[in-house]
């Protein structure tokens, strides 16, 4: 394991430690939320943790959640008291841009019933601005995406379907995702109505004042940023 890898995973031992007995946790998707699932499990193994019910933001950590030990349940009107994820993009206002690893749509729907979110990720991700670096994934619907596609270019954004191979890519909800490149300058909750409001839309990777806090990996240690 690389420094900066052990960097990541202290840094979901730190989020985890947030986690007390009986909580409902929202559990995040991706390379850096596996870390928390992981230790999750391991303090249910040893005695540490107990009474703990996950709500899988996809297949993928739902499969790992049981693989370790982590009860997992259904997405369900009650609340959370805790979800832990990773981001692509964490600006100053700990806004966040999320969806590369496909999950946007589940990741939302079960993060906005959490009292609290909390965010692990290492340095790299972190921009004075969303759209810096990563693209902005959109869910969109599968029937008509081409004229989807064509609205959003209206909205003056640039982008691509994603298509890893022959095929586009599909999410566990068996839509599309569009790439979007965002603009220099933009408001980003502006541009969130805008594309919520944009027919074919399903949902947007544009997480805004969700996050509580933000443990981040960088090669001199672990840093701890909280929202204001």
């Amino acid at each position: 394991m690389s420094d900066l890898e052990a960097l990541k995973k202290e840094a979901a031992v730190r989020a985890v430690a947030l986690v007390d007995s009986g909580m409902r946790v929202g559990l995040g998707t991706g390379s850096t939320a596996k870390y928390a699932i992981e230790e999750l499990g391991r303090r249910l193994a040893g005695g540490e943790l107990s009474g703990i019910v996950g709500v899988a933001t996809s297949e993928a950590s739902d499969v790992l959640a049981r693989q370790v030990g982590v009860p997992v349940e259904p997405l369900d009107p009650r609340p959370l008291d805790i979800a832990i994820d990773g981001a692509d993009e964490i600006d100053p206002r700990l806004n966040l841009i999320k969806g590369l690893g496909g999950a946007l749509l589940r990741e939302k729907l079960t993060e906005v019933q959490a009292r609290r979110l909390v965010i692990i990720a290492d340095h790299t991700k972190i921009v004075t601005r969303l759209g810096e670096k990563a693209p902005l994934p959109v869910e969109i619907a599968r029937f008509g995406f081409l004229s989807t596609i064509e609205r959003l270019r209206e909205l003056g954004l640039g982008g691509r379907l994603r298509q890893p191979g022959a095929q586009p890519y599909l999410t566990d909800n068996g839509n599309y995702i569009f790439d979007a490149q965002l603009p220099a300058a933009f408001e980003p909750e502006e541009m969130q109505r805008q594309l919520k409001g944009t027919l074919g839309v399903v949902e947007t990777g544009l997480f805004l004042g969700m996050a509580e806090r933000a443990f981040v990996a960088a090669p001199d240690g672990v840093r701890e940023l909280t929202r204001e």
